[in-house]
């Protein structure tokens, strides 16, 4: 069995570092360097940093910002945001990425997946899924939760495994931000749709949403304010799933 991984998320805006709730309500919590620093000394697995305005302002990664947050962050880094070709792709890796995100230019053009597994390997490719609940189903939004798509968040997931996305990070917009505990029959749908790993993401408070997660078939856990707000730790959060059972990275 995988060990699960625990995976705080950082949110970038001009402003520095926000949080949320609902994909609104944005308020500056702080740099993204000192983020890092400090999580770099908290048995962190993976690091997610998703640049929120680069899309809807048409604009390119920040391969300088990438560059210094890959000089400061001794795990893992995924990056995403402004994702729209293969040489952004390329170029964030070239900047120290491990990992891309693709958002909406992945719901937008499903060949940018295939074409990005083909030539950088489906290891690299990680898609976010975000979903809302409309009426008493699920429904996958894109641009930051603005643009509605009519399709089904497993559906969604299922055909960007089959065009080569090698994890899944799927996220509940309606628990973001809430630290009411992830939407379960989110991560159940999703998972049980795909194969490859999927990582839970929206609505943890407590290292217990984690463990719920991963028996609902998360893969790997993402959170932005418990790791925030709260003085809840990654160690704390692994200390709980190793207590569940649950095998954890250390």
């Amino acid at each position: 069995m995988l060990k699960t991984r625990v995976m705080p998320t950082l949110l970038g805006r001009s402003t520095g570092l926000v949080k949320g709730a609902g994909f609104d309500s944005w308020r500056t919590v702080g740099g993204v360097i000192q983020a890092i620093r400090v999580f770099s000394l908290r048995e962190v697995d993976e690091l997610v940093f998703l640049d929120i305005e680069a899309t809807a302002e048409h604009r390119a990664p920040d391969l300088e910002l990438v560059g210094e947050i890959a000089d400061a962050c001794q795990m893992p880094l995924a990056v995403g945001g402004g994702i729209t070709s293969l040489d952004h792709i390329r170029d964030l890796l070239a900047a120290g990425a491990d990992k891309v995100v693709l958002g909406t230019s992945a719901l937008a053009d499903p060949t940018l997946v295939s074409r990005a597994a083909d030539r950088f390997g489906r290891q690299c490719i990680v898609v976010a899924v975000d979903s809302r609940r409309v009426g008493e189903v699920h429904e996958v939004f894109t641009r930051c939760g603005r643009i509605a798509t009519g399709i089904e968040p497993g559906a969604v997931a299922a055909e960007l495994e089959r065009l080569g996305a090698g994890e899944i990070i799927v996220t509940s917009i309606d628990r973001d931000g809430t630290l009411a505990g992830y939407d379960l029959d989110l991560v159940r749908r999703v998972s049980s749709a795909v194969a490859i790993p999927v990582i839970a993401s929206g609505g943890a408070g407590k290292p217990e949403d984690c463990v719920d997660a991963v028996r609902a078939g998360a893969s790997a856990v993402a959170a932005g304010a418990m790791f925030q707000f709260t003085e809840h730790t990654p160690r704390a959060v692994k200390r709980c799933l190793a207590d569940a059972g649950i095998p954890a990275r250390t």
